[in-house]
């Protein structure tokens, strides 16, 4: 009787559920030709009656100014040298900016001029992308959030080749399946990593593993189940790419681990101008009464200036049992809102309490040729960020002439502080004792020694140039073209 009454009950289910399915198809498809029809009506052939081929970029971000926006601007910078039949089209939230105001940002900030006129596609829904909006399950919420607005970008605009450059994967999908779009995509930065996972299940405290969850192992655990799932997700959304482009080797084996799609993943290193820093004289340490010990990086949590002044306290401690030249951490860095101003005040509050104040300078949103000439007079370039992706300031520090040291992890490890052509570069460190130690070992070292590493540090940054940057772009990206 209960087998008559589940098989009652499953096959009405069954049948139910593959109706569902098959009107869900005949709606998306539905979709999908109306969208194509709407793009035939948008879109107008050029003066040889060939219609230009619609690159669009996924930025709504792309007047930040920071280093993913520099990737932005020489990219459409590279796609309109090598293809003349390309119209490269922005979809962007920056409603507080013209058009004419966007592109002449990108020239005074990076040094980036365009060839040919860029359109810009305005969006409204960019508050739904804001972590701000999704104080919980915050990930989930931006991704989502996504979504949304990618279909507001899709209604606007249908392209031909669709290039996500800020990371939301999640919109790949749409443009892919009811866009009928080429699908490229620049990943920064994965929205979750392996590393998350351990960390969670680890139950270790950091910033994005609050204590509360850590002490309570039914709040780990389902946070654990929630970040596989998401990671699931994002494996899934990721694997619809036709390329996948990655910053550095750290981001290619997350990105390789989560999306599954290796035969159209390369890395493609960010375009740092390290021309500018090049230019900075490189000469043999003076006699000096003074060194100082420079670190570069917004002041942001994942960055750990605490660690970088317990570091300097400590060496400070056992230096002044000798009668070395003294020394001075400047920490430059930038503030974006009042927490970012908080946290540069509760650092100042811990170099007090190290009594290390007389000897730390913080140095806020300061000028290019400013940061130039504190680089071009620093001995030692630190950067203590655990698994930094990339490290666009570690690069800058060598291109200057810094001697650097940085965290054993991520990018810095595995792509910037590499022995070149079997040449020391730099040094890296993983906690205060080894920072320290590292930087009174550099210190110790005749300026003659020094000058070699810094002259080999400065070779080896070639890897990141503007015009390596664009060969490999555009070997990435050419599959999108045929």
């Amino acid at each position: 009787a209960c087998f008559r009454l589940l098989c009652s009950l499953l096959i009405p289910a069954l049948f139910l559920s593959g109706i569902l399915c098959v009107c869900l198809v005949v709606l998306l498809w539905g979709i999908r030709l109306w969208i194509q029809q709407r793009k035939k009506q948008l879109t107008s052939a050029g003066k040889d009656e060939k219609r230009p081929l619609l690159v669009a970029f996924f930025h709504p971000y792309c007047n930040a100014g920071g280093g993913g926006e520099r990737v932005l601007w020489c990219a459409i910078r590279t796609l309109q040298k090598k293809y003349r039949n390309v119209t490269c089209v922005v979809y962007t939230g920056d409603r507080d900016a013209t058009e004419e105001e966007i592109v002449e940002g990108a020239f005074r900030r990076f040094n980036i001029k365009l060839t040919h006129p860029v359109k810009f596609v305005f969006l409204e829904k960019r508050y739904l992308v804001e972590a701000s909006l999704y104080p919980h399950f915050t990930l989930l919420g931006q991704s989502l959030g996504s979504v949304f607005l990618g279909w507001e970008a899709l209604l606007k605009c249908v392209p031909d080749i669709y290039i996500d450059s800020m990371g939301y994967a999640f919109t790949l999908p749409l443009f892919k399946y009811l866009g009928g779009c080429h699908i490229g995509c620049y990943v920064h930065y994965p929205t979750i990593s392996t590393d998350m996972l351990s960390v969670v299940r680890n139950q270790d405290t950091r910033f994005n593993n609050a204590a509360f969850i850590t002490n309570n192992p039914l709040f780990s655990k389902f946070k654990l189940v929630y970040y596989y799932f998401f990671a699931f997700m994002y494996g899934f959304v990721g694997s619809c790419s036709d390329v996948i482009m990655v910053n550095s080797s750290w981001t290619l084996n997350h990105i390789l681990s989560l999306w599954r799609a290796g035969a159209c993943t390369s890395i493609v290193y960010p375009p740092c101008d390290v021309q500018t820093f090049l230019d900075i004289p490189l000469e043999e340490e003076k006699s000096t009464a003074e060194h100082s010990i420079v670190s570069v990086s917004q002041f942001r949590p994942e960055k750990d200036h605490p660690l970088q002044i317990r570091a300097f306290a400590k060496l400070l401690k056992e230096k002044r049992l000798g009668q070395q030249p003294s020394l001075k951490l400047i920490l430059i860095g930038g503030c974006r809102n009042q927490q970012d101003e908080e946290r540069v005040n509760n650092l100042k509050r811990l170099c007090e309490e190290l009594g290390v104040s007389n000897d730390v300078t913080f140095r806020i949103n300061i000028p290019f040729e400013e940061l130039k000439r504190h680089l071009a007079e620093a001995t030692i370039g630190l950067h203590t960020m655990w698994n930094e992706h990339f490290g666009i300031g570690v690069v800058e520090c060598m291109a200057a002439g810094t001697v650097i040291l940085a965290h054993n992890s991520g990018g810095p490890k595995l792509d910037i502080v590499v022995p070149y052509e079997g040449h020391i570069t730099g040094f890296l460190a993983e906690n205060e004792d080894s920072y320290a130690e590292t930087m009174a070992y550099i210190l110790s070292l005749s300026p003659e020694k020094r000058l070699q590493i810094r002259e080999n540090a400065r070779r080896s940054v070639h890897r990141f140039s503007d015009q390596h940057f664009e060969e490999t772009f555009l070997l990435s990206v050419e599959p999108l073209f045929k």
